[in-house]
């Protein structure tokens, strides 16, 4: 909880899910009694095939889906909060963007959903603009933009409103590797400055380069977590690319041998 000044204690963990369950309409289990600490100013990864659970776990987070069981906390706060979403950006997989909407109206008006005035918001989305290289195409609109200016554009958004914990799902899906290089040089830099980071990618050598803890998550249920080296040895593995096929394809996780 936050005190009577706004200020968060020091032990809060940026994100605390205990317990969670998603089943959906259609009996599907997407995550049952998942567990996760987080603590802040940490680089997080979550690796995990598709259907496993994670893109479930971040809508969770970001309230966007109704959780069936368990608790979502972000920096204390309960996840379904004002306070706790305005501390989350979130830059998703798919790209959603408006399509009626110029590069720097898409920021303007995401910037007003948070609170921000209109001159903070258009004083910060000019300096988004600038770092994303966003410049020559700040008055044109999205479906005018090419993949790789879309994807710089969402991660703008994401930290347009300036979240304390940002998450990123699949970042750098479908962009060359100069625009790779450049995304992680951001990304590393926001972290540096203390931002708490999520990411989810299916770029293993991408988790080994930016990540300090990895988390692998199979059929809805966390099944290892350490540094990339900690789980080469866990699995008696050569890179992260053989942990993550022992782990999704091989043989039981350590965790779930030692819990048998």
């Amino acid at each position: 909880m936050i005190d009577s000044l706004g200020r968060v204690p020091v032990s809060a963990p940026a994100l605390d899910v205990r317990r969670l369950t998603k089943r959906y309409d259609d009996g599907t289990v997407a995550l049952e009694d998942f567990d996760l600490t987080i603590p802040e100013g940490m680089f997080f990864g979550l690796l995990g095939p598709n259907g496993a659970g994670k893109t479930t776990l971040i809508n969770a987070v970001c309230n966007l889906i109704r959780i069936t069981a368990g608790d979502v906390r972000v920096f204390g706060e309960p996840g379904s909060s004002l306070l706790a979403r305005s501390w989350v950006g979130l830059a998703e997989q798919d790209i959603n963007l408006d399509r009626f909407l110029t590069v720097e109206e898409t920021l303007v008006y995401h910037g007003g959903w948070f609170g921000m005035t209109k001159h903070d918001a258009e004083r910060r989305a000019a300096e988004m603009i600038d770092v994303f290289d966003l410049r020559a195409k700040s008055d044109v609109r999205t479906p005018k933009l090419s993949g790789g200016m879309r994807r710089r554009l969402l991660l703008a958004r994401a930290l347009m409103h300036r979240p304390r914990l940002v998450i990123l799902d699949e970042p750098t899906a479908s962009v060359d590797f100069e625009l790779r290089q450049e995304l992680w040089r951001y990304i590393r830099r926001l972290h540096e400055k203390g931002t708490t980071i999520l990411l989810t990618t299916h770029y293993l050598e991408e988790a080994e380069a930016l990540c300090e803890e990895i988390a692998l998550i199979r059929a809805g249920r966390l099944i290892a977590r350490d540094t990339a080296s900690g789980l080469r040895r866990a699995y008696t593995a050569d890179s992260l690319t053989e942990v993550y096929v022992k782990a999704m394809h091989e043989q039981p996780c350590p965790v779930e041998e030692a819990a048998a």
